[in-house]
């Protein structure tokens, strides 16, 4: 069982920065892909990025590739988002999961899920 816990969310203004972790526990993710999801309300929950699980290969979701970046670090069984240049589109809860098979842009295909953390963008 692995349980995820994100933190860093919060509150900015358009093209302001926030940097979103999700710590893992219960099992060591270093053989786990690692990605992050948003959902906004009355929306699905959609696809932001994966990392594999040796941290050597990143996808993003078109609309924020070049403006985040994921990054993991294996020995604090913790993975990173770096947001720049924020977007009121942007405005979600943001999921980090995981996952000890192929990395997915399809939700289903993840394997644990954290609560989630709120971020919100402001004009």
């Amino acid at each position: 069982q692995v349980q995820l816990v994100e933190s860093g969310g919060g509150s900015v203004q358009a093209g302001g920065s926030l940097r979103l972790a999700c710590a893992a526990s219960g099992r060591t993710l270093s053989r786990h892909a690692m990605g992050w999801f948003r959902q906004a309300p009355g929306k699905e929950r959609e696809f932001v990025a994966f990392i594999s699980h040796g941290g050597d290969r990143t996808y993003y979701e078109y609309s924020v590739k070049g403006r985040f970046t994921m990054s993991r670090d294996n020995a604090k069984n913790t993975v990173y988002l770096e947001m720049n240049s924020l977007k009121p589109a942007d405005t979600a809860t943001y999921y980090c999961s995981s996952t000890a098979g192929f990395p997915s842009t399809d939700s289903r295909g993840w394997d644990y899920w954290g609560q989630g953390t709120q971020v919100t963008v402001s004009p």
